[in-house]
């Protein structure tokens, strides 16, 4: 009678050695899965407690950078860090939003936590590019026409915006077409575009209309400036003007192509 062949041993050899090989495979495994789960259950619980629960990570200080008229006890004051709190608590986009409600004089906030123990604010404020006057005290209004402080002195080189809006029909339709805080904004865009030797020379901002914005400087000298609009170009024609005709009192660069200076 012939014996098995080749296939037939091969497929009796994998039954007798599959199961033990099998059993051999898993119980290491089964021993490392009952080993690792209360290890990993017990590093998350220590974890938990260290963050939450611990004096290790606690909020202790609050430090303050970037401030230049506001004080770092201010700010903290506005910001309300809940000190003592766990430090992975902290809400910091609810801590910064208080500063920006609170303290409008804050441009940008940034507020990040220190590990273990402190949170870091770093600000930046905003900076008077005018001011306006009123009732005896002075508006601070910045670069982007947003009024955030008043204080009792004007800031030394900031110019007062002056809305002079008459009651003309061109400026009542002015006011109407673009509304005041446009003109305040067109305002602070002709302040920007000063070149820097007139600006610390410019004590007023006039606003009559969207077109029609002037300045007055020192000395009495004044300056048409027109609309917002080709800054920069009315601020090289202006430039040029004044040095070829440094004795003139009044300059026009309304049409920055069509220059002209009058007076002496």
């Amino acid at each position: 009678m012939a014996g098995p062949t080749t296939a037939e041993r091969g497929e009796r050899q994998q039954e007798s050695s599959g199961p033990p090989l099998i059993r051999r495979l898993r119980r290491p495994r089964l021993r490392t899965i009952v080993i690792l789960v209360p290890v990993v259950v017990l590093l998350g619980a220590a974890t938990l407690w260290v963050l939450y629960g611990s004096p290790w990570t606690r909020v202790e200080r609050v430090s303050v950078s970037g401030t230049r008229v506001l004080t770092p006890a201010q700010v903290r004051v506005a910001a309300d860090v809940p000190v003592g709190d766990p430090l992975v608590s902290v809400d910091t986009g609810a801590i910064a939003q208080r500063l920006r409600r609170r303290l409008p004089r804050v441009a940008t906030v940034d507020v990040t936590r220190s590990w273990p123990h402190g949170i870091d604010v770093n600000v930046v404020e905003r900076t008077a590019v005018m001011v306006e006057e009123k009732g005896g005290k002075f508006v601070e209004v910045d670069a982007g026409g947003v009024r955030f402080a008043t204080v009792a002195q004007a800031p030394k080189g900031v110019p007062v915006l002056e809305l002079s809006l008459s009651r003309s029909a061109s400026a009542a339709a002015s006011l109407r077409r673009f509304g005041e805080s446009r003109l305040v904004r067109e305002a602070v865009r002709v302040a920007s575009d000063l070149p820097g030797a007139v600006a610390r020379q410019a004590r007023t901002v006039k606003v009559r209309t969207y077109d029609d914005i002037s300045l007055e400087l020192t000395g009495g000298r004044t300056v048409s400036w027109g609309s917002g609009e080709q800054g920069r170009d009315k601020a090289r024609a202006l430039t040029a003007l004044m040095k070829a005709a440094p004795q003139a009192r009044h300059f026009d660069v309304s049409v920055p192509t069509a220059p002209a200076s009058s007076g002496s």
